[in-house]
């Protein structure tokens, strides 16, 4: 199977464009750069590219693919879904493994294409592949054109300079985006295993913060705030009770009520979570220390550890307490057995505008039957 030119709608249907000239070809270049420096998503920056590359070389469409070992794949590309192929398939394959761009006139003429026309309806005519490097001149995937829209049809030598330009360019911005990706999804397996030990110690399961995360996640979405945001939320939750690591096993694990002097030892596990993740400036961790510090202040004023009110507790804090006390109530403890649902929900509505934000509660039971298809699907063992 060869590439994106196998996919698509009937060429032909766009006017002649003409080729942008110096001014335009700066500009182009100048604004994608910027725009491409600026975004951290990796799938964003796979789209800029492709958009870069298709407004540079006036092609009906362009792709961006990326060499994985031994396959070909493209998550973004104009018209196509995502791809996977093995990495010596087609022209792609070809200009990966010499290292060297192809350009042809008539996809037809070449046997090194793989035609499915036929079965897409897509009129392939010319198309352009374009390898590009890392910074230590590593292989990390190709540019490919398809379909020139100016009247001669046909890519040029200018073409393949200027993609190249390009692909050089691109190939340093991705690894950069990669890196990011990578720095941050480690942050997020860090943070989901500290909070699964700061669990453990109270003989709590990884499935408790698990699903602290998603409802914390559900009830974001819920009370409006965007998918990036909520996804943060989600990220940070599970390090609410990290403090405990610092709380005697004896009071962790006493099946029976706290005494005074005890439970307020136990108070301390929110200071000491936030202190050991206060100073980061990253903001998947300034999340989770806000989460680690508020998640037991009551928005009547009666929570710990500041005794914080209404608004002044931050709606990350709002949210985890709702999700926290959902979960707790749930399950069975050392020290308790499992509420029933009903009584549950009894106890939220009695402590709506006490304990917890008012709307948040509204918000919890509108979600309930998405919460409680999480609740079935990470079941404690």
């Amino acid at each position: 199977m060869d590439d994106s030119s196998e996919f698509g709608q009937q060429f032909g249907q766009h006017p002649y464009q003409s080729e942008p000239d110096s001014e335009e070809l700066l500009r182009i270049i100048f604004d994608y750069t910027a725009k491409i420096a600026n975004e951290r998503n990796l799938d964003n920056v796979l789209m800029l590219m492709a958009d870069m590359g298709k407004e540079i070389v006036v092609s009906d469409r362009c792709t961006v693919w990326l060499l994985e070992g031994e396959w070909l794949r493209t998550k973004v590309a104009h018209g196509v879904p995502e791809l996977k192929i093995p990495s010596s398939s087609g022209l792609v394959g070809h200009a990966i493994e010499t290292g060297e761009p192809v350009f042809i006139d008539d996809a037809y003429l070449d046997p090194r294409w793989y035609n499915t026309d036929k079965e897409t309806g897509y009129c392939t005519k010319a198309i352009m592949v374009i390898p590009f490097r890392n910074n230590e001149g590593k292989m990390m995937g190709a540019y490919q054109a398809i379909n020139k829209l100016t009247s001669s049809a046909v890519f040029t030598e200018a073409d393949v300079r200027n993609l190249t330009l390009a692909a050089s360019y691109s190939g340093k911005s991705l690894e950069a985006a990669q890196l990011t990706q990578e720095i941050e999804e480690t942050q997020k397996e860090i943070i989901f295993t500290m909070g699964e030990i700061g669990e453990s110690r109270s003989q709590e399961t990884g499935c408790h913060v698990k699903r602290v995360a998603e409802y914390s996640y559900i009830l974001a979405l819920g009370l409006g705030l965007s998918p990036t945001e909520a996804e943060l939320l989600k990220v940070a939750s599970p390090m609410h009770d990290i403090g405990k690591v610092a709380i005697p096993d004896t009071i962790l694990n006493k099946p029976g009520k706290l005494t005074e002097e005890e439970f307020e030892l136990m108070k301390t596990h929110t200071t000491i979570g936030y202190n050991l993740l206060k100073a980061s400036t990253r903001r998947l961790l300034q999340a989770a220390a806000i989460v680690a510090h508020e998640h037991h202040e009551k928005w009547n004023g009666g929570g710990y550890p500041r005794g914080l009110k209404g608004d002044e507790i931050h709606l990350y804090g709002r949210i985890t307490a709702v999700a926290d006390v959902f979960d707790a109530l749930s399950c069975e403890r050392v020290y308790k057995k499992a509420w029933p649902l009903d009584r549950i929900l009894q106890l939220f509505q009695e402590e709506r505008g006490q304990h917890f934000d008012p709307l948040i509660v509204d918000v919890l039971m509108k979600s309930l039957p998405d919460i409680l298809k999480i609740q079935n699907l990470y079941k404690d063992m």
